[in-house]
């Protein structure tokens, strides 16, 4: 069965900045405008992280930039919007989170069967060895990439 994904925005920093454990998907609560500003996405993922608030998953540091006709229904574009997931499922996260000393960080927005959806990463940080090996990775990886093809 094909779900109909339209990726909107992904959050490049995030990988390369943490390592992510594993990936959830949650749902997310916005007013009309923002809905409407981010399907011609101007929004802005590059500081954004989620946390849990009185047992409620909450995202912060998100930026939607108003919408042009938007006039009066027009929301503080930095406003904590909250994320929809089963209680037992952000229990768990929150248990993780606590014990482990990991942080939520949203990957990529997408609409999912008209919804709006936010993938969100289990992630622990990495240092500055790490980033610097994962570079040197790449790297390698696209020599020899291009002097296959160079030889082709």
């Amino acid at each position: 069965m094909s779900e109909n994904i339209k990726n909107i925005a992904r959050n490049k920093k995030a990988w390369h900045e943490y390592s992510i454990l594993e990936s959830f998907e949650a749902g997310i609560v916005l007013t009309g405008t923002e809905v409407k500003s981010i399907r011609h996405g101007k929004l802005n993922m590059k500081d954004c992280y989620a946390k849990i608030q009185d047992g409620e998953l909450m995202l912060e540091g998100m930026h939607v930039s108003p919408y042009d006709k938007g006039n009066i229904f027009n929301v503080d574009p930095m406003r904590t919007r909250k994320l929809l997931m089963h209680r037992y499922e952000i229990r768990k996260l929150d248990g993780r989170i606590k014990q482990d000393g990991l942080t939520l960080i949203p990957l990529s927005i997408y609409f999912k069967k008209g919804k709006m959806k936010v993938e969100l990463g289990l992630a622990k940080g990495k240092k500055l060895y790490d980033k610097r090996e994962d570079t040197a990775k790449k790297e390698a990886v696209r020599r020899i990439d291009r002097y296959i093809k160079k030889d082709i």
